[in-house]
């Protein structure tokens, strides 16, 4: 269902496009914030159009098809945002790790989370590039709230990996930053 409503997002804030302008603009918006490869993306549009959220605008060369939102695309957008609850559940391959960490020697444990804490530096400092390019943006504020959201989350779990992995070391005993 998400993948339908970042569509119709998308739709709603771009105008009529194509698929692949639909797959080029959510890599460079939505998929910081939900992930969709154009393999999902093309059969999704398709769905749309026969639920009567989306029509084809326009048939171009090599079967290029134009999308645009319909009444019904808006009114289910609209509704998932001012009714719907989304999920609260969490599916995270890093939480499990936090989880299984006491598994390791300390030392393994804490060099993990430090290299963990280096990917979400790097990519905080992605998130914090986007946010300082947010003048050129094509619509103004359109997931300026989502980036923010994303770069506090960045900062929060790397702060953590790095809290955590100095807490592993004082309790080995080993010096910060490792052996």
């Amino acid at each position: 269902m998400s993948l339908r409503i970042a569509l119709l997002g998308l739709l709603t804030t771009s105008g009529p496009s194509s698929g692949y302008d639909l797959a080029k603009r959510f890599e460079s918006s939505i998929n910081h914030a939900w992930q969709a490869r154009h393999s999902q993306i093309y059969p999704e549009l398709n769905k749309m159009a026969a639920d009567g959220l989306v029509t084809v605008e326009e048939e171009g060369p090599r079967g290029r098809k134009t999308y645009t939102i319909t009444a019904e695309g808006r009114r289910e957008l609209r509704e998932w945002l001012l009714e719907g609850t989304p999920s609260r559940s969490i599916r995270s391959e890093g939480a499990l790790r936090a989880f299984l960490l006491p598994t390791l020697e300390p030392h393994e444990a804490a060099a993990r989370l430090r290299a963990e804490a280096e990917v979400y530096t790097a990519r905080l400092a992605e998130l914090e590039a986007l946010m300082a390019a947010k003048s050129s943006w094509k619509r103004p504020g359109f997931g300026e709230h989502a980036l923010e959201l994303g770069i506090r989350q960045t900062r929060v779990v790397r702060d953590w990996a790095e809290e955590t992995a100095a807490e592993i070391e004082r309790a080995a005993g080993d010096p910060p930053g490792g052996r």
